[in-house]
């Protein structure tokens, strides 16, 4: 299990668990990092299948990040094959093969991941979701700092990261009718998200509402494809389950700068 403590990560594992399945828990800050490859093959030594959720970002801004994540999935990607690994699965965003994301370079980078992946030699399966619900909290768009909320004004149709961690275990155990590509049931604005996930916790901060940096985020290109499976939940159910169980949690503005990168 690649990038164990993360958002779908964290789900995934449970989950296996809850089957009776033995999870070796792999991560950075567990000693095992992707782009240099330090600790993976120790990590998957004995493993049959390998899941991804990782999210290896180089160290600094300047780094090429074409190149970091190329690095990081031939690294996976020759392990694997090195220790006889039967499949490898892996999480990815749906929709940045769209070429108006051609001059975005971390979709850029995702898509030349994706192709290492697959042109490699142990059988993969890459399961593409749209945004996930958490990405409210996702600093990538979202700025909580000193009591005010900044979004960018993305257009979604959210899918919750429980819901992909379902799908991508089905896909890791070998289920022939998992869906390669999911959604949820609604297009929603992130600004929107943000203030529906604010007011469910309490919060009464405003979200201010700023363009982002590719215009394409705003007009729909990152809409689920027809082919996409919808599943749920919707927006207000998310929001019920979000209230039960504290997950998703927007930063308080004094905790505002110490929020970790999702890997959503």
């Amino acid at each position: 299990m690649i990038g164990a403590t993360g958002t779908a990560g964290s789900r995934v594992a449970a989950r296996l668990r809850g089957r009776g399945v033995t999870v070796v828990e792999a991560s950075r800050g567990g000693g095992v990092d992707l782009v240099t490859g330090h600790g993976l093959a120790d990590a998957l030594e004995g493993v049959d299948v390998v899941i991804d959720v990782s999210d290896p970002v180089p160290d600094h801004a300047h780094a090429d990040i074409v190149h970091t994540l190329n690095t990081a999935y031939r690294n996976l990607v020759m392990v694997c094959s090195a220790k006889g690994i039967q499949r490898l699965v892996v999480s990815t965003i749906a929709g940045i093969e769209d070429p108006v994301f051609d001059e975005f370079p971390y979709f850029v980078a995702k898509r030349a991941a994706h192709d290492v992946v697959l042109a490699g030699p142990v059988p993969a399966t890459i399961v593409r979701s749209t945004q996930w619900f958490e990405f409210a909290t996702n600093p990538a768009a979202v700025d909580f700092d000193d009591g005010h909320v900044i979004a960018q004004d993305w257009l979604i149709q959210p899918v919750a990261a429980d819901t992909v961690a379902d799908v991508l275990v089905e896909a890791a155990l070998g289920q022939t009718r998992t869906p390669r590509t999911i959604t949820g049931p609604e297009a929603i604005r992130l600004p929107r998200l943000v203030s529906k996930l604010l007011a469910a916790q309490g919060d009464d901060r405003a979200v201010r509402v700023t363009e982002p940096e590719l215009g394409a985020l705003a007009t729909g290109a990152l809409l689920a494809p027809d082919h996409a499976i919808v599943l749920g939940p919707d927006v207000d159910s998310w929001l019920d389950g979000v209230t039960l169980d504290g997950q998703a949690t927007a930063p308080p503005a004094a905790a505002a700068k110490d929020v970790s990168r999702p890997d959503s």
